[in-house]
């Protein structure tokens, strides 16, 4: 880290000025577009992520800190920013039709999911505690901005006046954590950070009191039992192009949080902190799986089985070993997939005036269309575990990773816990394949989306057989 900003530190920040000017442009140039040619805004915000894409992959993977410290350039930050323009590009071609014929297709759409891409790249690039704080508010403010994008939609209010209100109070108990973890280091550096948690005794009373501020609100930014309560109500409550966005590409983000934070700020007090993380996980994998069983609105279940596969990233996470970081950031890729092509099919099947997001809905579906069908079954059993799907692979990783600090009662408990998730994945499969439809299932959206989603839910059984390449990408971000 140089004392001066350099050429350099441009350089490696070109991506976010990009993103950011790209944006702002978009914005603009929307104000002068009528409904008619708004497929500018759209294709527009699609050319800035693949341009985005493009000088992110030209970025140098190895690591440097610049702009004094604030920001950090490395692989992992490529390799999140890489899955994450990938990720949106995604949610954007899988939302085109739905908009539509929903009369949402608006500008402000596209602008607010790229403010949000912006904020998890400075999420994944934060070296300092402010930068990450930034990142998180930039994310969060553009997230119950969509959540209440269908402005006729009293439901949709709701959801983002709940989700709001929970964010605010999170937001402020760990910008709280952060002013007692500086009163307590004197540093928002993270790298001076570790070294000087070294120095201190890591059971200070001060460090824990604020560790545990920051734990409050990294449980809730992720979602994680017993801060989980917006998930459902949001997840439910929002338009389902905007449910595909929630459940998908900020858990890169919140993965980013944790590692840079946790990890790397606070590596030195892992015992500090691994205990608080047990107790989320754990609970968070018990009452995710335990309470989808009961429902019966399929956006519901995905909400609290997102509950459950966030418990599964954070025990990668408390494992505190560098395979247990890179089987939590396996398991992050592996479930932002999955989870897209989930959400995508009630996008597949929902038409005007009728969203697909009820498990009933999906009833008779092999008999209508078994391809679709094989495609939600390939999801479904992946998203359970099942082998050779990347979903058990990745849950494979994680107990690993456990199981290489010895805790064995948690890694069985995160197993039988998984034997119950696996009824309510398999119901769905029940429900396509051996269930008389109720009426005409029907899928509308264009030949575009369908390639997109059979590309996707075929990519869950290819990462899985060939899972190696996905571990060594990630194992070389971390060199």
């Amino acid at each position: 880290m140089t004392n001066s900003i350099t050429a350099l530190d441009f350089t490696l920040i070109r991506p976010e000025m990009f993103l950011l000017a790209a944006t702002c442009l978009v914005l603009i140039a929307d104000l002068f577009i009528t409904d008619r040619h708004r497929q500018l805004s759209y294709f527009a915000s699609l050319l800035t992520l693949g341009v985005t894409a493009v000088l992110v992959a030209a970025t140098p993977g190895e690591p440097h800190r610049v702009f004094h410290g604030m920001f950090v350039s490395d692989g992992v930050a490529r390799l999140l920013k890489l899955v994450t323009c990938g990720t949106v590009a995604a949610v954007f071609l899988y939302s085109r039709d739905y908009l539509i014929k929903r009369g949402l297709f608006r500008g402000e759409y596209f602008v607010l999911a790229l403010f949000a891409c912006f904020g998890i790249f400075i999420m994944a690039s934060a070296g300092s505690l402010l930068t990450m704080y930034l990142g998180i508010e930039l994310l969060a403010l553009s997230q119950y901005s969509l959540v209440a994008f269908d402005r006729d939609s009293p439901v949709a209010a709701e959801s983002a006046m709940k989700y709001f209100v929970l964010g605010a109070i999170a937001s402020g108990a760990l910008l709280y954590g952060i002013s007692i973890i500086y009163g307590v280091t004197g540093t928002f550096d993270l790298a001076e950070l570790a070294m000087r948690v070294d120095v201190i005794a890591a059971n200070k009373v001060g460090l824990l009191f604020g560790l545990a501020f920051l734990m409050a609100g990294i449980g809730f930014k992720f979602g994680a039992v017993p801060f989980h309560m917006w998930i459902p109500d949001v997840y439910h409550g929002a338009p389902t192009s905007v449910t595909l966005f929630l459940g998908a590409a900020p858990k890169l983000a919140y993965f980013a949080l944790a590692l840079r934070v946790l990890a790397e700020g606070l590596g030195n007090a892992v015992l500090a902190w691994q205990d608080m993380l047990v107790v989320l996980a754990l609970l968070s994998i018990a009452v995710g799986n335990v309470v989808a069983v009961a429902q019966t609105n399929l956006k519901r279940m995905l909400a609290y089985s997102t509950i459950s596969n966030v418990g599964f990233i954070l025990l990668g996470i408390l494992a505190g070993t560098p395979f247990g970081y890179r089987a939590a950031l396996f398991y992050t890729i592996a479930y932002v997939i999955m989870a897209l092509g989930s959400f995508a099919m009630i996008v597949l099947l929902s038409r005007k005036g009728f969203e697909a997001d009820r498990i009933e809905d999906f009833r008779g579906l092999a008999q209508k269309h078994p391809w679709f069908a094989w495609m939600m079954l390939f999801l479904m059993v992946s998203t359970a575990g099942v082998p050779p799907f990347v979903g058990f692979f990745a849950k494979l990783y994680v107990i690993q990773a456990i199981l290489s600090v010895g805790l064995t009662w948690l890694a069985i408990a995160a197993v039988l816990f998984s034997v119950v998730g696996a009824f309510y994945y398999l119901r769905i499969v029940k429900v396509m394949f051996f269930d008389a439809p109720t009426e005409e299932v029907t899928v509308n959206p264009g030949l575009g989306i369908r390639v997109l989603l059979s590309l996707n839910a075929l990519g869950v059984l290819a990462l899985g057989i060939f899972n190696s390449s996905l571990v060594e990408t990630i194992s070389k971000a971390f060199r």
